[in-house]
């Protein structure tokens, strides 16, 4: 604990430093849509705080980091339709010179989702969360190829560099999160279970930095990771495991009837509590801290700022150990229903 105590203090300082860029970028963003003449009351009148965080929250078919000609990542489109096929072009064409939104080849991007001469299309886009996805995949790759190079060349010695940091992690999830809960099998969903928890982990991490997706704050990642654990779940599942859901052991028969449906309900409302525990506890943090930056916005005050950016740098801090703990919730649940499925009964 005192290890990984004496790096935490270590990176600090950097995540603090992360914040005040963020707050700069954020502010250099949104600055530009109102003309330097303006006064504080029409700049607060021109400032729209909640289509502000639903931009930063939802997904989006660009990246933008900061105001300005090179602070935007335009990403790219990828379309099927009957009448077209597939196609492929940047999302930059969707936009003008002064960037409001402009149809092109009759294709239109309304709300986020884009349409063909009117129809919807299937859409297989390279958005702002596919690519905090595949950027979170690459980092949690390149970081336990790290990890498990480290683990071969310091074999029988005390670990080193990045393998010291993880290891703790590691055995901690090992010991205290998956043994207890699954028991004696553990070995056969362990790999799956750890790749779980950093990819939650890093994607909660990820999201915190300035211009970052919303990776985990999105209902549509977390309802994959928890169709995951489901299918897992009732695969994996023994026949004790299907007899206490469809013929409850010593129950009498009338109140079977009741527990019957009761069970077959609570297979699907354990993913659907996982994905919504995820998505609305990142999400929530995000809108949280985007609103207290907002009253900078809406007073104009330098004295609101400097009190607001005091509250976010604390709730920054939060949201570290919050990105922490819903990554071993997620896991944790996740590892109690694959220990209910394959536990062994004896009724007698």
């Amino acid at each position: 604990m005192s290890l990984f105590s004496s790096k935490f203090s270590k990176i600090l300082p950097f995540f603090i430093a992360l914040f005040f860029v963020g707050v700069s970028a954020f502010g250099q963003e949104h600055d530009s849509h109102v003309n330097a003449d303006s006064t504080v009351e029409n700049h607060a009148e021109s400032f729209n705080a909640s289509e502000v965080i639903l931009h930063h929250v939802m997904d989006d078919h660009i990246w933008h980091f900061f105001d300005g000609h090179y602070g935007t990542l335009y990403l790219p489109v990828i379309v099927h339709s009957s009448e077209r096929g597939l196609e492929v072009f940047s999302s930059r064409n969707f936009y003008d010179e002064h960037h409001n939104v402009v149809a092109y080849n009759g294709y239109t991007l309304e709300h986020n989702h884009i349409y063909l001469n009117g129809d919807s299309v299937l859409d297989l886009s390279i958005t702002k969360n596919v690519a905090m996805l595949l950027i979170n995949a690459v980092i949690l790759v390149l970081v336990f190829m790290a990890v498990a190079k480290g683990y071969k060349k310091n074999s029988g010695k005390a670990p080193k560099g990045i393998q010291s940091f993880f290891e703790p992690i590691i055995i901690f999830v090992r010991d205290e999160v998956v043994k207890p809960n699954i028991g004696h099998h553990y070995e056969k969903y362990f790999p799956y279970l750890l790749t779980l928890f950093f990819f939650i982990l890093f994607g909660n991490l990820l999201g915190l930095l300035p211009g970052a997706g919303n990776l985990t704050g999105n209902i549509a990642v977390t309802m994959v990771l928890a169709f995951l654990t489901f299918i897992i779940t009732n695969v994996s599942g023994n026949k004790a495991y299907w007899g206490h859901i469809f013929w409850t052991p010593g129950v009498p028969l009338p109140l079977r009837l009741v527990i019957l449906p009761v069970e077959i309900i609570g297979i699907f409302t354990k993913p659907i509590s996982l994905t919504i525990r995820l998505f609305v506890a990142i999400t929530a943090g995000h809108i949280v801290l985007l609103a207290l930056i907002c009253l900078t916005f809406i007073f104009g005050s330098i004295w609101v700022g400097a009190g607001s950016s005091i509250i976010v740098l604390f709730i920054s801090l939060i949201e570290l150990l919050v990105a922490g703990i819903q990554a071993y919730v997620f896991t944790l649940f996740t590892s109690l229903y694959i220990g209910m499925a394959i536990a062994d009964h004896d009724h007698h």
